[in-house]
């Protein structure tokens, strides 16, 4: 796959492990230069750094707050600052309050969520994003190329009880890659998303049952669950050269659930 990405500068927040981890790595085995960001698993994203040089790129480490917008514009300015510019966004980062489900952890249903709950979920994921894009597209706009995919969750299109805050957030994600795809579409960056079912990251295979991720990938028609390599690969297309023109869509690495 020609994606002519050696050289090119990649900024993949919320890279310290799991799928931000992998497609740093897939990133930097094309040549590219690698953003890693991090916002207190540093020896986390240090050792991604290292995987990165591994795989023949270069990394750069910086930190990158979701809650604090002056921490998301530094983090922007140090990459630009070392590198000239910003090629490829990867928004990965999340925060894992208490309002978004996982293996073992009880959530509020609809009625008796906190607001303030709510809110802090659609800041770290939709203001987040929002700010991270906003304060990156002028450096992408100069090259003028780049790409931006930005990371939702398959909780977007199949929900799950105690899910209505984090399935609003992701699915905002799909609403911003439609509407913005038309604003820089011009300067050939094209904006997409990328929507990863369950997925055995480190943390999963931690905290989830083997036997019920062994029932789960019985239902889906490949018959596994997805790995980080996966969704690493799918990210690597849409955000480089071998995107040509591929833009404001959704692309599910669900194992076809």
């Amino acid at each position: 796959m020609w994606t002519d990405l050696a050289g090119k500068v990649v900024l993949v927040t919320g890279s310290s492990s799991g799928i931000g981890r992998a497609t740093a790595q897939a990133y930097a085995a094309d040549g590219a230069r690698v953003a890693i960001t991090y916002h207190e698993n540093k020896d986390g994203a240090e050792e991604t750094a290292r995987l990165v040089r591994e795989a023949g790129g270069t990394p750069l480490v910086v930190r990158y707050d979701l809650n604090d917008e002056v921490s998301i514009r530094e983090a922007i300015t140090a990459v630009t600052g070392a590198w000239g510019g910003i090629d490829v966004l990867v928004t990965n980062a999340v925060v894992w309050s208490e309002g978004i489900p996982r293996p073992g952890r009880e959530v509020p249903d609809f009625e008796d969520t906190d607001p303030r709950l709510w809110q802090e979920v659609l800041r770290t994921t939709v203001d987040a994003t929002f700010h991270t894009i906003q304060a990156a597209l002028p450096a992408m706009r100069d090259r003028p190329w780049g790409r931006i995919v930005m990371v939702s969750s398959g909780l977007a299109d199949y929900g799950m009880r105690g899910g209505a805050a984090y399935g609003a957030a992701k699915a905002g994600l799909l609403g911003i890659a439609r509407s913005l795809a038309w604003e820089v579409g011009a300067d050939d960056v094209l904006v997409n998303v990328v929507t990863p079912g369950q997925t055995m990251t480190e943390n999963v295979r931690r905290i989830a049952p083997a036997k019920a991720l062994e029932a789960k990938a019985k239902t889906l028609p490949s018959g596994r669950l997805s790995v980080p390599e996966d969704v690493a690969n799918a990210i690597v297309f849409l955000g480089s050269a071998a995107n040509g023109n591929i833009t404001g869509q959704t692309l599910r690495v669900t194992g076809g659930s």
